[in-house]
């Protein structure tokens, strides 16, 4: 069953849209409590997360290159390189373990 794309562009842009705008409209106040605040300041961390991780296990034909380059984005990233180096080299390491795999 083909649906159309512009339905999920719609969806998403509806969500994307109620989830800015609910908070703004319903908490008027400053939020004081501690468990709240740190919860809410680690949300966006944890999406981009669970976002993330399994496009990068999935995103090539070979999930050996697949885990190396993201083993070499991790150790970068604990070096604290910049984004655009981590970019790079990870997708470098995945380049290269695809010619070396064959595939």
């Amino acid at each position: 069953m083909k649906t159309s794309i512009y339905l999920y562009i719609a969806v998403m842009a509806a969500v994307t849209y109620l989830i800015r705008m609910l908070p703004l409209t319903l908490i008027r106040r400053e939020i004081k409590n501690r468990f709240i605040r740190s919860f809410l300041y680690y949300v966006p961390y944890a999406t981009l997360a669970v976002m993330t991780f399994p496009a990068i296990l999935t995103a090539t034909s070979n999930s050996y290159a697949s885990a190396a380059g993201f083993v070499t984005a991790l150790v970068l990233a604990y070096q604290r390189k910049s984004m655009v180096v981590v970019a790079l080299l990870a997708s470098a390491v995945v380049f290269a373990a695809e010619l070396l795999l064959g595939l």
